[in-house]
């Protein structure tokens, strides 16, 4: 029989009120706490390896950082978030090489279901994010769950990204949709 962190993590029906996710979110919350009340980047980033399920170099999460669980959450080499990244990581957050996040971006894997009942008993399912490498997500961006980002994308300040994003594009708006293409062959200019 899996344990509710095991179908946690493999996107099925789990319940949130599991005594080990409890504490696995509580280790998370000192964790981030702890990441919080220093400015000595060596003891940021020590923080941040004993949080993240992976992390490369030269990573760095300016002011507050959100997360459930953090070992959920995987970033590559060269990685900038600006102020109040919010990172809800139930199910695998993956992060490429040289991505940016401007302040107050959002990440989402969690969801709930649709029927009130079962969303009464504490039901929750995620679903996997993975931005590609060299995307740039503007402030104030949410990304929901199951979200693919494809490598070289922006994502415009705001936007509501509820669906995969292909390679070498600009995405904008409620809900996101394309708004350029950065691989002039494909835009037809």
């Amino acid at each position: 029989m899996k344990s509710e962190k095991e179908k946690m993590i493999q996107g099925e029906h789990y319940v949130s009120s599991d005594q080990t996710l409890i504490a696995d979110r509580e280790r998370a919350r000192q964790l981030t706490y702890a990441y919080q009340q220093t400015n000595q980047q060596e003891k940021r980033t020590s923080i941040l390896k004993e949080l993240l399920g992976a992390c490369g170099n030269d990573v760095v999460f300016e002011g507050r950082l959100q997360c459930d669980y953090g070992y959920n959450i995987e970033i590559g080499e060269h990685f900038f978030a600006n102020f109040d990244a919010v990172l809800l990581d139930v199910c695998k957050i993956t992060i490429g090489h040289h991505c940016l996040l401007g302040p107050n971006v959002h990440i989402y894997t969690a969801g709930h279901p649709l029927d009130p009942t079962e969303r009464a008993k504490g039901i929750e399912f995620g679903k996997p994010v993975t931005i590609g490498n060299h995307v740039w997500i503007g402030g104030g961006a949410i990304i929901n769950p199951g979200v693919t980002i494809g490598d070289n994308a922006v994502i415009a300040s705001g936007a509501v990204v509820t669906k995969n994003v292909p390679a070498n594009v600009v995405v904008g708006g409620n809900p996101a949709k394309i708004i350029k293409y950065l691989d002039e062959s494909k835009s037809g200019e």
